[in-house]
């Protein structure tokens, strides 16, 4: 089957291939069930759906009788007559025909990812009203939908389910001007995101679920082939760790771009109105032919104005929010280094004692080493001895030199995990406040809130660094004696892969991260120097933790490593 090409509607946007809608308020906004009976975009939603359905009915069925073959135009006449309570109405389809087919439309257009935008024009009214604005829209399309069923039924319903009828989200856009240097200028129309607003739990579906390759260099600026307009590109301007990025997407990629407010703090209008970005992605706009791997991601330093520009090709493949977050982060990264600061992969928390002491402990390595789990066994394996856990940062830090003293920031106020690698307690009290990604296939994926903005970019002492080994047969933990062989496990960056990547088997990347450091090595080794001279002249315990979860996957065996870390900890 073909798929049906998009509805483009000044009004309304829709894209079967990627089950995304826009719904644009200002173009127009439907206050009555006439209104939206009649209206051009119902009309051309319910063409799409019944040019999908067409598909399902048998070969066999009567064209005549079956609702789901009749024209788009039939169909909303009869809506319409039974509305009314035309005596007509039934006269050549059953109401239990129309009612199965009322269902399977109302389902298919939950399917949707659908983001109302609503556009700030100087109207302070809109600015504080815009989630009730978008909330009458939702009353009025399951009010439609109720007075159609109950009518079809014959009775009302015993019960009601308040669901996110109309939308999944909504969105206050306004255009901020910025020093766009010469040859940004392309980017000037298109609108920031000012406020978002989600309906979790929110259940995405992606055509990818898994990111293949590295992000590469490009000696062409992006901003050369980009051919975005306002209508359909958007700006989520990020605070990622103090990197001030503008995230710009097109409208198909929308749930990687509204899922960023789960992960990075969202910039006030404030923050960034006449300032000029650390780093700028383009996330859906075509490479050049030189460009490595022209399918994946490639960055560009514009050594003139002092910005990491990042392009992403508009592909099935991308969709995955993997792509969204790493070259974000990657950005950020490259960013990092050229500041003279140490990019690390890995997670860090904040441990506080049943004795009233507090340790913060970095957990290091690439994708699958076993860095959530580690922190997971340490909460199973506590009893009474902790008290809390908090989360600085969950995939990419950094850590920093000044005046003489080594500290650790986060990047992200929120977490993106693998639904298998959350605990029943931690999955059941963020599932309410989650965006979930393909849930229900392999790498299934959560981005939940974490932490504030304030919190992860403060300076935060480090008290244990530990390399989480995946491929070894050793249980417990272990200190390196000297900074030399310390310094090697952390730049091998070894690891038995998990399939969370398209990579199998052993596999070694430089420092575990390859989102900056891989790609600018030469830079980030001084770096390295002098993070490990810190470490070791202040005695800072660095070590490696043994989590089985590329060998034998042994849950017992991790707990006992887990349990050596704790008496380490509470002796330190």
């Amino acid at each position: 089957m073909l798929t049906p090409e998009p509805i483009d509607l000044a009004a309304f946007y829709a894209n079967p291939d990627r089950s995304v809608a826009v719904l644009n308020y200002n173009a127009r906004f439907i206050t009555s069930i006439f209104d939206l009976v009649n209206s051009e975009e119902l009309a051309s939603f319910v063409r799409l759906f019944l040019d999908e359905q067409r598909d399902k009915v048998p070969l066999d069925a009567d064209p005549t009788a079956t609702f789901n073959l009749v024209s788009p135009e039939t169909y909303l006449s009869t809506v319409k007559a039974i509305l009314t309570d035309q005596p007509d109405a039934y006269s050549q389809f059953k109401p239990a025909d129309i009612l199965a087919s009322i269902e399977d439309l109302y389902s298919y257009y939950r399917t949707y990812l659908r983001v109302a935008t609503m556009t700030v024009r100087q109207n302070d009214v809109v600015t504080s009203e815009f989630m009730t604005i978008d909330q009458r829209f939702n009353d009025l399309v399951i009010r439609l939908y109720r007075t159609i069923e109950e009518k079809l039924q014959g009775h009302a319903n015993h019960v009601y389910r308040q669901i996110s009828a109309g939308s999944s989200a909504c969105v206050l856009l306004e255009q901020v001007k910025w020093p766009e240097p010469a040859g940004y200028e392309k980017l000037g129309d298109i609108r920031f995101i000012s406020r978002l607003m989600l309906r979790p739990p929110m259940m995405l579906h992606t055509k990818s679920n898994k990111r293949k390759g590295l992000f590469t260099a490009t000696k062409v600026n992006p901003l050369e082939n980009f051919q975005g307009t306002e209508d359909d590109w958007f700006c989520y301007p990020a605070k990622i760790g103090e990197s001030l990025a503008y995230i710009y997407f097109h409208r198909d990629y929308l749930a990687s771009g509204i899922a960023l407010a789960n992960l990075f703090q969202l910039a006030d209008s404030s923050e960034i109105a006449g300032k000029k970005p650390d780093l700028v992605l383009l996330f859906g706009t075509p490479g050049v032919a030189s460009d490595d791997q022209p399918e994946n991601g490639h960055y560009f330093y514009d050594e003139a104005n002092g910005i990491y520009v990042g392009q992403v090709p508009y592909n099935d493949q991308t969709t995955y929010f993997g792509y969204m977050k790493k070259m974000c982060l990657t950005l950020h990264n490259l960013h990092m280094i050229a500041e003279k600061k140490l990019p690390i992969h890995g997670s860090m928390v904040k441990i506080t004692f049943a004795n009233g002491k507090t340790k913060t402990v970095v957990f290091f390595g690439d994708s699958g080493a076993g860095k959530s789990e580690s922190i997971e066994a340490l909460q199973n394996v506590a009893d009474e001895e902790i008290v809390n856990i908090e989360t600085i940062f969950d995939d990419m830090g950094s850590f920093s030199l000044a005046d003489g003293k080594l500290y650790a920031q986060g990047t992200e106020t929120g977490a993106f995990v693998r639904l298998d690698d959350l605990s029943s307690e931690v999955a059941f009290n963020n599932m309410d406040r989650g965006v979930y990604m393909n849930p229900e296939q392999k790498n299934a994926r959560v981005i939940i809130p974490a932490n504030t903005w304030p919190r992860i970019v403060a300076h935060h002492e480090i008290d244990m660094w530990v390399y989480a080994n995946n491929y070894d047969d050793a249980i417990g933990i272990h200190r390196f004696d000297d900074q030399e062989s310390a310094k090697a496990t952390f730049v091998a960056g070894k690891r038995k892969a998990l399939g969370t990547t398209d990579e199998v088997g052993m596999s070694t990347t430089f420092f575990a991260n390859p989102f900056g450091p891989v790609q600018e090595q030469a830079a980030t080794k001084p770096v390295i120097d002098a993070v490990f001279d810190r470490l070791f002249t202040d005695d800072v315990y660095v070590g490696e933790i043994f989590t089985h979860l590329g060998n034998d996957k042994s849950q017992d065996k991790l707990n006992e490593s887990a349990r050596e870390l704790l008496q380490v900890l509470l002796k330190l």
